[in-house]
């Protein structure tokens, strides 16, 4: 029994390590791609070529050129920009948002924690999708819009992530300490409590880049994202839509790049994810 029990230890150990390394490994060759995209690039993204209009893929073009002669590769790369800025931002104003809200809703409780979590409730009755359409459909679709949009309306799972860790350690002995002392609310909940809930925000944090890498491409998709020229994987897909047989290049090679960015961040999410869980409880049975 024991022999099984150290076996199946090892091999959750190393499944959750290689799930890691995977994501991590995926995520770091897009950073890179994005840092560097000058240098990667062969061409102008913005450059037309109407000599070269759907090119198929060869030595000179990767992945073939569009509808204005227009290197595919090189607007892949500069698409990778875009899509990693978009959902940095948007995941940093969702979790910023949901923090602030669950840190408060979890610390005070009561009256402060029903209005906070029936507002979550309703923001939640809304799919996220029809209620980002529907926000952006009234502004001018563009970069800054798409992020912040995409963060406003993405902080209720992490509300209630941080709510429920701030409530099962709000009660503890250092925290009880801490109010003894003296010390503010404030302090407390930024200085005692958030730096114990952290593991869990950012398993959440890692998740969500992928969730609005996913949202960005499918509103430049639907025209409602990032516009052309700016390349942008989601606006090279609608390129494609119409010369889905004659230029297929155009929607598959901007197409692997989402699946493989979003599977690299679900990867690594997941890695993270039972890593800290193989902490925590590793901390629990010393306490």
């Amino acid at each position: 029994m024991e022999r099984n029990k150290i076996r199946s230890k090892i091999f959750s150990n190393t499944s959750s390590n290689i799930l890691l390394i995977s994501g991590a490994s995926i995520v770091l060759f897009f950073i890179i791609i994005a840092v560097f995209a000058p240098l990667i690039a062969p061409f102008n993204p913005a450059l037309t070529n109407l000599n070269e209009v759907f090119t198929a893929p060869n030595s000179t073009y990767l992945f073939g050129t569009d509808a204005l002669g227009r290197d595919v590769f090189s607007r892949v790369v500069y698409g990778t920009r875009i899509s990693l800025f978009v959902g940095f931002i948007a995941v940093g104003i969702s979790i910023t948002i949901g923090v602030i809200l669950g840190l408060i809703a979890g610390y005070y409780g009561r009256m402060v924690d029903s209005v906070i979590m029936r507002f979550t409730d309703i923001m939640l009755c809304f799919p996220s999708f029809f209620l980002i359409l529907a926000v952006i459909a009234f502004l001018k679709p563009s970069i800054v819009n798409v992020m912040v949009v995409i963060g406003v309306t993405g902080w209720m799972g992490v509300a209630r992530l941080v709510r429920a860790e701030v409530m099962s350690v709000k009660n503890r002995e250092y925290i009880t300490a801490a109010r003894l002392q003296g010390l503010s609310h404030i302090k407390i909940m930024f200085k005692h409590i958030l730096l114990n809930v952290l593991s869990p925000v950012f398993v959440a944090a890692t998740l969500g880049v992928a969730s609005a890498i996913l949202l960005e491409s499918s509103l430049s998709f639907l025209g409602l994202g990032v516009l052309p020229p700016t390349p942008s994987w989601g606006n090279i897909l609608t390129e494609g839509q119409n010369n889905i047989i004659n230029a297929w290049w155009l929607s598959l090679f901007p197409g692997i790049a989402i699946v493989i960015t979003a599977l690299g961040y679900n990867l690594l999410g997941e890695g993270l994810r039972d890593v800290l869980d193989h902490k925590n409880n590793k901390s629990n049975i010393k306490d």
